[in-house]
């Protein structure tokens, strides 16, 4: 199991033939990921040669939908023309649009999560490194390669540090890792994660990364104390963070004690979720929970 993604997604490109999309649509193919087309009007019927697998490039999203079945795509596009990419993903049925591209304005941000939402199709970020089930699919900018398949969960604001717990817990392994990006406004939530990871049987901890700014922790807190019964751990990027200043893609700022690591930190704990002070001590802690739940099935076994 995993969640949003699975080897059965079939996944288009908006921007495949870009340099960016290029580079990365290599990179998830090779990571196992069914690409079964790119999108750009001006290219329309050509394809793309990815070391020996053959993508087709359609003019539009609809038409790569009713040729492939695709029901995922990952965005590309230019800031200026995400907002159009998204709805015209959603206007076609696209189950999930994976919004890479960062620099959206606030207020298109806000008009194509309003129009996914309202089309049924969910969307991850816009500026995000996508989200990876390892061993088999990964959509988006994931390094594929630190980590392989296992029974935790992670769900992060930041794109490096979700690389970064990725590979300090690499021998354990993830069964998905969703970066939903630090912008103001983002498809999807940690709720909306925890919701999922909570739901899915091949879950068993969850690993919930935060940043300054906002209360979207805060809310997670509250979430997690009402309705996760999974183990969560947690960490919150910016304790040495200035007040008062803008810090960061996030554009996260600090004003008082709203939106600090330290207030995100003490709600978290409040709702009995381990929250590290780096991401080395992070790791420790799902080592250790993982370890008691070992030895508490060790000896509900040997009473047995």
């Amino acid at each position: 199991m995993a969640i949003y993604l699975t080897k059965e997604s079939k996944v288009l490109v908006q921007g495949m033939t870009g340099a960016e999309g290029m580079k990365h649509t290599r990179r998830m193919l090779a990571a196992g990921t069914d690409v079964v087309g790119g999108v750009n009007p001006r290219k329309a019927g050509g394809t793309v040669d990815f070391d020996g697998r053959t993508v087709p490039v359609f003019g539009s999203v609809r038409e790569g939908v009713e040729r492939t079945g695709a029901d995922v795509t990952v965005v590309f596009v230019p800031p200026a023309f995400a907002k159009a990419a998204v709805v015209e993903a959603a206007d076609a049925g696209i189950g999930l649009a994976v919004v890479i591209t960062e620099g959206i304005p606030v207020h298109d941000a806000v008009a194509l999560t309003a129009h996914a939402r309202a089309e049924g199709t969910r969307v991850i970020g816009p500026n995000c490194p996508g989200l990876i089930t390892p061993g088999q699919s990964n959509a988006g900018i994931i390094p594929p390669d630190i980590t392989k398949p296992g029974r935790i969960g992670l769900v992060s604001k930041s794109g490096t540090l979700t690389y970064q717990l990725m590979y300090e817990l690499r021998d354990l392994g993830f069964s998905t890792c969703v970066g939903i990006g630090g912008d103001p406004v983002v498809g999807t939530s940690h709720i909306d994660c925890l919701t999922a990871f909570q739901d899915d049987p091949d879950t068993d901890l969850i690993i919930l990364i935060g940043e300054i700014g906002g209360d979207a922790e805060e809310r997670a807190a509250a979430h997690i104390r009402e309705h996760v019964t999974k183990p969560v751990v947690g960490y919150i990027a910016g304790f040495t963070a200035p007040e008062g200043r803008t810090m960061g893609h996030a554009g996260a700022i600090v004003s008082g004690s709203s939106g600090t690591a330290r207030a995100k930190k003490e709600a978290l704990e409040a709702a009995g979720v381990r929250v590290g002070s780096t991401p080395t001590e992070t790791a420790r802690h799902v080592l250790d929970l993982l370890r008691g739940a070992a030895q508490d099935d060790a000896r509900a076994g040997a009473r047995a």
